[in-house]
Formats: structure tokens, sequence, C-alpha cells
């Protein structure tokens, strides 16, 4: 059961990687020295969605943790 469980983290946790690294910063570095921030949009389609899918995978990832703490 826990060689299962630390399997199903370990996709999770890939997945949620990759999500983030999909996601799209507007600024990027610029605001780490002061440049930009001034406009602020919403998110929109598939950004959304995305953002969303990464929330539910980190929740998935939390009580997965707490399943291993248990088992």
């Amino acid at each position: 059961m826990n060689n299962i469980l630390l399997i199903i983290q370990g996709i999770v946790s890939i997945l949620i990687i990759i999500l983030i690294l999909i996601q799209q910063k507007g600024t990027a570095l610029g605001s780490a020295f002061g440049g930009g921030g001034e406009i602020y949009s919403t998110r929109r389609g598939a950004q959304k969605k995305i953002l969303i899918i990464t929330i539910i995978l980190v929740i998935i990832f939390i009580g997965l943790s707490l399943a291993n703490l248990i088992y």
C-alpha cells in the first residue's frame, strides 16, 4: 500500500511541476528589478483551467502526503 501511494505521489508531483512551468508570468524577471507590475490582468480560458488543475493536484498531493504518514 505504501509503495502505491509513493508512486502516485511521484506522478502527481511531476504533473504539478509541469503545470507550474507551463503557466506564464506577465513580467517575468522585470518585476524583480522594479519594472512592470502596473498592469493587472485576470486569467482567462486555458490559463484559468491550468491554474484550477494545479490547485486540485496540490490538494491531492497534500492528501497523499498525509496518507503516507498514516500508513
